[in-house]
C-alpha cells in the first residue's frame, strides 16, 4: 500500500448503522455499491464539489438505515450533512419533503432547511441515488426527564400542526393512505383482529372507551410523522429543530400527539414507554398552543393507550409496556 493510500485510509469516514445488527461495511457495498468508506468519501467529494459547488475538508462518519445514508462533513460552507436514498421508489416523495422542510423553515419553523443544489433544487437524483443537503444543528436529543424541554416539545409540535395545517401543496405531498377510515373503525378493527399479548384489562378498557368515543370532526391534515426524542434538538430550554421529515404524512392532529406522546422518550434501540407525568407534559405544552376540542380529548384517551397497546412484546418486556397500558387503564 503506497504512501497516498495510507492517507486516504485515513481520513476515510466511520461507517456506523442506526439501529439494525448488521456489518456497517457490507451494508455500505450491498446497499449503495462502494467498496469502502473511502470510495464513498471520494464519491462525497465529487459529487457536493459537482452540484453543490461545496468543497469538503473532511466527512466524519456515514450513518446507514435501510437503503438511506447520512454523511457528516465539514466544509468550506460549515458543517452539512448529506443526505441520501438508493431506494428508487422515495425518489418522488424525497423531492416533496424537501418542499415541505423548506416551506417550514420560510415560515419560521426550527427545521434544518435543505442547502439548494447550483441549480436551484432541493432535492437531486444523481448517481442513482437521491440526494439532499442541510446544514447540522447544533444541539442535544430531548431529554424525557427535562420538564421544560418536554413541555417546549409539546408546543413545538402544536406549532407544526398549525403551520402543516396551512401547506397549500400537502395533496401532492402525500395521499390519504386510509387515513379516511374512521379513527374508531381502525382501533375497533385491531381489537377485533389482534391475538395481542397485552393485558386482558387493558384490552378491554380501550374496548369500552373505543365504543363511546365521538366522531371527530374536520379532514385530516399533513403531520410530522416522526416526532418523538430521536427527531427532536434541544439547545438549552428551546427546541433548536424538528429533524427527519421523511415519515410525513395525512392524519387527525390528535393521532400524531398521541403517537407522539406514547413513543416521546424512543431513540434507536430498547424502546420503553414514558411516564403519565411526560404524557400530561408534553399535551399541556401542546395545548398552550394548540387547546383539544371535546372530541379530541376523549380520543386521547383512547389514542394513548392504544399506541401503548401496540407496543406491547409478546415475549419478555423489559421495559415495561404492559405495566403502562395497566396503569393507564386504571386511570380511565
Amino acid at each position: 500500500m503506497c504512501w497516498d493510500d495510507l492517507m486516504e485510509f485515513d481520513r476515510a469516514p466511520r461507517l456506523e448503522m442506526l439501529w439494525e445488527a448488521h456489518n456497517p461495511h457490507h451494508a455500505l457495498a450491498e446497499r449503495f455499491g462502494f467498496d469502502d468508506a473511502a470510495a464513498a468519501d471520494r464519491w462525497l467529494r465529487t459529487t457536493l464539489s459537482s452540484h453543490w459547488g461545496v468543497t469538503i475538508e473532511s466527512c466524519q462518519r456515514i450513518v446507514m438505515s435501510d437503503h438511506n445514508a447520512l454523511a457528516w462533513i465539514s466544509t468550506d460552507m460549515g458543517s452539512l450533512l448529506a443526505k441520501w436514498s438508493a431506494a428508487p421508489e422515495r425518489f418522488a416523495r424525497l423531492s416533496h419533503v424537501a418542499d415541505v422542510t423548506q416551506w417550514l423553515a420560510d415560515n419560521g419553523l426550527p427545521v434544518s432547511a435543505p442547502v439548494p443544489s447550483l441549480d436551484g433544487r432541493l432535492q437531486l437524483e444523481v448517481d442513482g441515488v437521491s440526494m439532499a443537503v442541510q446544514h447540522v444543528v447544533e444541539g442535544q436529543l430531548l431529554d424525557v426527564g427535562n420538564n421544560r424541554q418536554v413541555h417546549m416539545a409539546g408546543a413545538t409540535l402544536a406549532e407544526f400542526h398549525d403551520a402543516l395545517g396551512r401547506y397549500p401543496a400537502a395533496d401532492e405531498t402525500v395521499s390519504q393512505n386510509g387515513t379516511d377510515v374512521p379513527l374508531a373503525t381502525r382501533v375497533t378493527g385491531w381489537l377485533d383482529s389482534t391475538d395481542s399479548p397485552a393485558p386482558s384489562a387493558a384490552l378491554q378498557a380501550l374496548r369500552r372507551i373505543v365504543r363511546d368515543a365521538p366522531r371527530l370532526e374536520g379532514a385530516t391534515q399533513l403531520l410530522h410523522g416522526d416526532f418523538r426524542s430521536a427527531n427532536v434538538l434541544c439547545s438549552g430550554m428551546s427546541i433548536a429543530a424538528v429533524l427527519d421529515m421523511e415519515e410525513v404524512r395525512r392524519d387527525h392532529c390528535i393521532d400524531e400527539l398521541a403517537r407522539s406522546t406514547v413513543l416521546l422518550g424512543t431513540r434507536f434501540h430498547d424502546w420503553g414507554p414514558v411516564s403519565a407525568e411526560v404524557h400530561a407534559l408534553f399535551r399541556a405544552g401542546y395545548e398552550s398552543v394548540r387547546p383539544l376540542t371535546l372530541p379530541e380529548q376523549h380520543w386521547w384517551d383512547v389514542l394513548v393507550l392504544w399506541y401503548t397497546l401496540l407496543f406491547v412484546p409478546a415475549d419478555d418486556d423489559p421495559t415495561g409496556w404492559a405495566a403502562s397500558a395497566l396503569e393507564q387503564a386504571a386511570d380511565i
